[in-house]
């Protein structure tokens, strides 16, 4: 075994011994619906058991090392809001949409037509700055109104607790209400199932299983040209979402890194993948529904040009385009993901 390989086993050994704390049976302590204030500390949509620590290392492409179930397809919280991101993407490569019109303008009675929201764009939405305000299946955007984040701190206010809301454009908030909002505007644009545009344009294109799943709540069910349709979620906080397995989120996340391609065959617009790594003027930390490492503010360990998905649980599909590698971690306890990382880029850099 080469020291390198010894060194990527130890960073293996580091995660899998730092487990995020989680019930693996969706009892207990699981899941963050349960940090909202009543009545909406409860669950919405299907959830299931998950496994252990799991991931994929590769480089330049290929994967160096697998470990733990690589193959089975687990919820993936705030993962997939990169997935709503790549959705926008499509809609923007085939003309769709702009990311500086407001949706009230072509998509009229879905929740944007007041003055306070007409004022809201694709870009405020992807960007998490839209201050959408109004409920979305059941769920008031305040649920999220002070919510902190620990490398973004919010001050003055309790989560859940309503505050002055801002102009759209003019204030960032991590918002899950008003991505399942974003969501329901992008199943209106498309006319159909998102999880049906997502299999045709991106999970088929990148050669994923067929074992992923995208659920929504139980009662999240709009009617579109006389035809029901279910909105996904672009999480898990309040249950539903995506369920997918790591090698798969590999294929995604190598996708972006290959600024939308894969084997040479186009998926996204390179603009597009450009425009979700572009840093957001008020939070320069956040993309297109992307973290971005921006002055290294997240991550120590890793470039300032590093950028990735983040769900709570532990979940990781990071692009460190420094080294031409893509990292996918599962259920690591994340105070403990900047170790994780930094052991693979010094395994990766010895060798």
């Amino acid at each position: 075994m080469t020291d390198n390989s010894k060194r990527l086993d130890s960073a293996i050994q580091f995660a899998s011994e730092h487990e995020v704390g989680w019930s693996r049976d969706t009892t207990g302590v699981w899941g963050v619906h349960q940090d909202d204030p009543p009545p909406w500390n409860r669950l919405f949509g299907p959830v299931h058991p998950r496994g252990g620590v799991s991931g994929v290392i590769a480089q330049s492409g290929k994967p160096i090392i697998q470990f733990g179930e690589v193959d089975r397809a687990d919820l993936t919280f705030s993962v997939a809001k990169a997935y709503l991101a790549l959705l926008a993407g499509v809609a923007y490569d085939r003309g769709l949409l702009t990311p500086d019109q407001p949706i009230v303008e072509i998509l009229p009675g879905i929740g944007f037509d007041d003055d306070h929201n007409r004022l809201v764009t694709w870009r405020h939405l992807l960007q998490q700055t839209s201050e959408w305000t109004g409920t979305c299946f059941d769920i008031p955007d305040q649920v999220d109104h002070f919510r902190s984040l620990a490398f973004a701190p919010v001050t003055g206010g309790t989560k859940g607790n309503k505050r002055e809301l801002n102009k759209p454009g003019t204030y960032w908030e991590y918002n899950d209400v008003r991505i399942n909002q974003l969501s329901l505007a992008l199943l209106h644009l498309f006319k159909k199932p998102l999880p049906e545009i997502f299999k045709e344009t991106i999970a088929q294109r990148c050669g994923l299983s067929d074992n992923w799943r995208w659920v929504g709540y139980d009662h999240a069910w709009v009617d579109i040209n006389g035809q029901k349709m279910q909105s996904v979620p672009g999480g898990s906080h309040w249950g539903g979402g995506v369920s997918i397995s790591a090698n798969d989120q590999f294929k995604l996340t190598q996708m972006l890194l290959d600024n939308g391609t894969v084997n040479g065959a186009r998926i996204l617009s390179e603009d597009w993948v450009s425009q979700m790594r572009k840093p957001c003027a008020l939070a320069p930390f956040y993309g297109y529904l992307v973290w971005l490492n921006d002055k290294q503010r997240i991550f120590k360990s890793l470039s300032s040009e590093a950028y990735f998905g983040m769900g709570a649980g532990g979940h990781f599909s990071l692009v460190e385009p420094a080294l031409d590698l893509v990292v996918i971690i599962r259920w690591i306890d994340s105070s403990q993901a900047d170790e994780f990382f930094g052991r693979v880029v010094q395994a990766l850099r010895q060798n």
